[in-house]
């Protein structure tokens, strides 16, 4: 059976006050496990994740890693 492929939009919000610029990274990733993806990411002491399945295969995950705001977001190909 093949896995599902996905755009990932990462995208890592500025924590300097002021600058609303963030900086985007968009790869392909092959999975059946989109948790599994999102792991790595999960690296510090302070770690908030909230998912939110958004319809139409998009998965997306709202992260608050030490302070640092990041989106990934899936897109089913």
């Amino acid at each position: 059976m093949e896995q599902k492929r996905y755009e990932l939009v990462r995208e890592i919000f500025n924590a300097c006050s002021g600058n609303q610029m963030r900086d985007v990274f968009i790869s392909e990733v092959e999975t059946d496990d989109i948790e599994a993806e999102v792991k790595p990411f999960l690296i510090g002491t302070q770690i908030q994740c909230e998912r939110l399945d958004a319809g139409a295969g998009v998965v997306i995950f709202n992260l608050n890693i030490d302070g640092l705001l990041q989106r990934l977001t899936f897109t089913e190909m």
